[in-house]
């Protein structure tokens, strides 16, 4: 499988990031997609009207795997379709919401691996699951547990399709990933500290920006993982017909 990432300048082959400007009061989450078809360029206008599209989209796709696993519980391809939708969804929700539809997707997608253990793309999707999860914990110690099963994901799907340059990058940048934990923890504490606590000189605070923006541009050059990666795996695969415009 041939994964294409989808951005605003480019929607066809391009490898390109794309991070998404979540609506106020639910969760930030980096998007990277795994599409083998063309979607809406309109999607990637980042407004509250097309981030509804985007929600009324991957709920259609998750009621429609839902409604074909009662058909056939054993089809691997399907399963991995629903884990990625619920991955998705997790974007668009409060933590806890987030954590849960989380929760649901690592599930479906370790019930794809019990049918088909070396299917590459769920082994990846199971990877970007336990990463997302990792960042909407606090506890280094819980977190370091998610970080460490996405990195063996991560190897298990490049080792199924050495040449993918996608799993290849998450693999390399997974290790860098509860550094960055570290720092987006600390700088939600130090905000509150600071409502409090006494000032610093601006210099210090700029160079602490600057440090931590490079940490961050150093793992978003391939993959954004601020609060989690979600994936969108096969769709092009399924029968599923597109969800109904909104009245």
């Amino acid at each position: 499988m041939t994964c294409h990432h989808i951005s605003p300048r480019n929607v066809t082959l391009g490898r390109t990031v794309v991070e998404s400007k979540p609506a106020a009061g639910r969760v930030s989450t980096g998007s990277i997609s795994c599409f083998k078809e063309q979607i809406p360029l309109a999607w990637f206008d980042m407004d509250m009207s097309v981030d509804f599209d985007r929600l009324l989209f991957f709920e259609h796709a998750r009621k429609a795997a839902e409604a074909e696993y009662g058909k056939n519980p054993l089809d691997a391809e399907n399963l991995t379709r629903w884990g990625g939708a619920l991955l998705e969804l997790s974007s668009f929700q409060n933590v806890n919401e987030s954590k849960r539809l989380l929760l649901e997707s690592i599930s479906k997608l370790e019930e794809a691996l019990l049918i088909n253990p070396k299917k590459h793309d769920a082994l990846w999707c199971l990877g970007n699951a336990n990463t997302s999860y990792a960042f909407l914990t606090p506890d280094q110690e819980e977190a370091r547990s998610y970080f460490d099963k996405s990195a063996l994901f991560f190897q298990q799907a490049v080792d199924e399709d050495p040449e993918n340059d996608l799993y290849r990058k998450s693999l390399e940048v997974s290790a860098k990933a509860p550094e960055l934990h570290t720092e987006i923890h600390k700088q939600g504490f130090a905000q509150q500290a600071m409502a409090t606590g006494p000032s610093t000189s601006t210099t210090a605070k700029t160079a602490k920006k600057k440090k931590s923006n490079d940490l961050k541009y150093d793992i978003f050059g391939w993959v954004i993982l601020a609060v989690g990666i979600v994936a969108w795996v096969g769709f092009a695969k399924s029968n599923v017909p597109p969800p109904p415009p909104p009245r």
